[in-house]
């Protein structure tokens, strides 16, 4: 069998971040996903975008990553490993997961 590819963005700092993953999880911490197995492209050399370089760089020695589930905007399983990058977020086309996931008892 094929081994998964996730392809996550999430908002970090007023940025947009989309990485590719093997592995994601629900973490012990309430409201977090953890993130391992980071995956980058290594078929061109060519370096056309520097966040990709930025994010090589950040994530070099990172075992695990968890994120809050409210910064996650998408995550996609894919075929194959696209360019991972850091883009501005334009909040007005972008809608965060609903933060308030804890039931209402008053009701």
């Amino acid at each position: 069998m094929k081994q998964k590819i996730y392809k996550i963005k999430f908002f970090q700092v007023g940025e947009v971040y989309e990485i590719y993953a093997k592995n994601i999880y629900q973490s012990d911490f309430y409201a977090f996903l953890e993130i391992d197995g980071y995956i980058f492209d290594t078929k061109n050399n060519l370096v056309v975008d520097t966040s990709e370089e930025k994010l090589k760089a950040e994530f070099l020695n990172v075992q695990k990553t968890l994120l809050p589930i409210n910064s996650i905007v998408r995550i996609d399983i894919v075929n194959e490993i696209g360019k991972s990058k850091i883009s501005k977020a334009d909040l007005k086309n972008l809608a965060q997961f609903p933060i308030n996931i804890v039931p209402d008892k008053t009701k």
